[in-house]
């Protein structure tokens, strides 16, 4: 069994707009979008899984989104996931 993955509280902090509960951060991280390319570390773009609408999801077309979220940056920067 995984354990969660764990990352800074100023991270969590800037994280302002999560409706999830950080659930990216569960056990269960099956269902995150698949980062396609990183910019800047700061902005990534994600073949998006579209389970549920993301304050810091910008879509561009069917899959295809932006991804601004600081808890997510941070898990493809540190962890590549």
């Amino acid at each position: 069994m995984e354990m969660p993955i764990k990352i800074g509280e100023d991270i969590r902090r800037q994280t302002t707009k999560c409706k999830h509960d950080f659930a990216c951060l569960s056990d269960e991280q099956h269902d995150l979008c698949k980062v396609i390319a990183s910019m800047a570390s700061k902005v990534i773009l994600t073949d998006c899984v579209d389970r549920l609408p993301c304050d810091y999801c910008i879509r561009f077309g069917a899959s295809l989104a932006v991804c601004t979220c600081p808890v997510r940056n941070e898990l493809h920067n540190r962890f590549e996931v």
